[in-house]
């Protein structure tokens, strides 16, 4: 399991959600996804997640005299400890949402920033619904939606197929 500090910092951020859809890539491949990331500084910070072994290397091949390397996330390995994630102070839980949520303004910005953004006909979708549960039908819930998400995770992109980000948050509420 990682580190929050490992977890956190934005370039590794960026490239763990750049392999969310859990097809392996190389460091071509994830330079292409993530053109605005100097080259140098995305191999060492996918040096650092291979060392911590959040990445495995998959295959290994002589391109041009260089080796060039296929990475996937080791997901088990890419969550924070859950003895590491009890103890994280309400200051940790802060850092940690904010660089969540501001993944997901990024990624939003960059698809609004795009020609042509869609939002309705791309199904774009952001709600908020307020359940009352119990912390076993939350666990109950939180098991669904996993199972669904999981069940389509790893199908083959294609001229039908759509990259879709899926976030979720849960949270107790007092309003």
């Amino acid at each position: 399991m990682a580190s929050l500090d490992l977890l956190l910092h934005p370039v590794r951020l960026r490239i763990l959600r750049a392999l969310l859809d859990g097809h392996p890539s190389t460091t071509a491949e994830l330079r292409g996804r993530l053109p605005d990331i100097a080259p140098a500084t995305m191999y060492r910070h996918i040096a650092v997640l291979t060392a911590a072994g959040v990445l495995e290397v998959l295959e290994e091949k002589r391109v041009r005299g260089a080796v060039e390397r296929t990475y996937r996330v080791h997901w088990d390995r890419a969550e924070i400890d859950p003895a590491d994630r009890a103890a994280m102070t309400p200051d940790d839980h802060r850092r940690a949402f904010t660089a969540f949520t501001g993944g997901l303004l990024a990624d939003f910005d960059r698809y609004l920033t795009r020609e042509p953004a869609d939002p309705t006909a791309d199904g774009v979708t952001y709600q908020q619904a307020a359940l009352w549960l119990t912390d076993e039908e939350l666990a109950e819930l939180l098991t669904e939606v996993r199972t669904a998400v999981t069940a389509r995770q790893g199908r083959s992109p294609g001229p039908d197929r759509t990259r879709r980000m899926i976030s979720l948050i849960a949270m107790p509420s007092d309003g």
